[in-house]
């Protein structure tokens, strides 16, 4: 792992670069450390974006500056980073697809491509526990890592201008479930009725980075039944 550097991100904020390859192992750092940095910088953090390989930290000018608050980030670094291993308290979160052709335009051709049957690909999506490594683009869309090797799919060379709430891609050797009706390039092989956004909610987000997702198989009954709908591929 590299040696961790702390660049300025603009006014009001500091980016913590921790690693330049991502793995679980970082990932469960970054994931150790966001609470850490809550309550080193106290009121006079505005909010945290984590990534890959870096977390950005955001304050408030009118409180603390940017040599403040990376003395602060120094110190935690020295005194925290070392400790924290894999097996930190990471959650796993099941979630449930129903995977076909209907709900998942793309399932036959990706597995035609890699030479194996639809319920291989299905089989060994599920097998897999994927690390929360990351969430963006909308909010709720968690990028998880990493697929099997024999499922890895490119995105598509013209990306669908519609993908319906709740579909579950892959892209290389990434696998996500859209939060929300929008356009997207990534290869659909599923649908899951649980909400992955919910604004209203006391916790919007079921997952946060630094979890592991695991996905199971349903029927199309189940997933009208656990509140899915069946929505137009565009």
């Amino acid at each position: 792992m590299m040696t961790p550097r702390i660049d300025i991100a603009g006014e009001g904020a500091l980016i913590v670069y921790l690693g330049d390859q991502v793995s679980p192992k970082l990932a469960a750092t970054i994931s150790a450390l966001l609470p850490q940095i809550k309550a080193t910088l106290g009121d006079a953090l505005v909010d945290l974006v984590p990534s890959y390989n870096s977390i950005l930290v955001q304050y408030q000018p009118l409180k603390t500056d940017h040599f403040a608050v990376r003395f602060q980030l120094t110190q935690l670094l020295s005194q925290q980073l070392n400790q924290q291993s894999d097996s930190g308290n990471t959650r796993l979160v099941k979630l449930p697809v129903w995977y076909s052709e209907e709900s998942g335009p793309d399932l036959t051709r990706l597995a035609d491509n890699a030479g194996l049957s639809t319920d291989n690909v299905i089989e060994l999506h599920q097998q897999s526990q994927y690390r929360v490594y990351a969430i963006g683009f909308a909010p709720g869309f968690a990028y998880l890592g990493e697929v099997d090797e024999r499922i890895a799919a490119p995105r598509l060379a013209t990306p669908r201008k519609k993908v319906p709430t709740g579909a579950v891609a892959i892209a290389d050797r990434q696998t996500a479930v859209y939060p929300a009706p929008s356009p997207g390039g990534w290869n659909l092989i599923g649908l899951c009725p649980h909400p992955m956004f919910d604004k209203s909610a006391q916790s919007p987000m079921p997952v946060a980075v630094g979890d592991t997702v695991q996905f199971y198989a349903i029927d199309k009954d189940e997933f009208l039944r656990l509140g899915g709908k069946v929505e137009a591929f565009r």
